[in-house]
């Protein structure tokens, strides 16, 4: 991954990195708040490789547009039921009530409304 942009790198996972507990955000999510839209298969990339970058980065809290879990990854589930995230009974996070809303997250914050 050595042709990647560091700056592209950065982005993805100071992203995740503010993703809170108990939330889960999309591949494609990620991509667009990083401004590259039609990138969610080199958020996921990068994801799959972010050891590679130092820390440990919350990479389980992003899962794909359907609410599904990244396939081989069995810790996946049991790290976000640890954080109180619920599946639906196909196995994917309900993205109504778990989606992290950037937005809300940011007001509530810095004290102003949360919803």
């Amino acid at each position: 991954m050595s042709n990647l942009n560091q700056e592209l790198i950065d982005a993805v996972l100071a992203l995740v990195d503010s993703i809170p507990s108990g939330r889960v955000a999309t591949y494609g999510q990620i991509a667009r708040l990083i401004g590259r839209p039609k990138n969610a298969r080199l958020v996921g990339k990068i994801l799959s490789q972010s050891e590679l970058y130092g820390g440990k980065h919350p990479c389980h809290r992003v899962v794909n547009a359907a609410g599904r879990l990244a396939p081989g990854w069995e810790d996946q589930k049991h790290l976000l039921w640890a954080e109180g995230v619920d599946f639906k009974a196909n196995g994917c996070v309900d993205l109504k009530v778990y989606l992290w809303n950037r937005l809300s997250f940011f007001l509530c914050e810095r004290g102003n409304f949360c919803f």
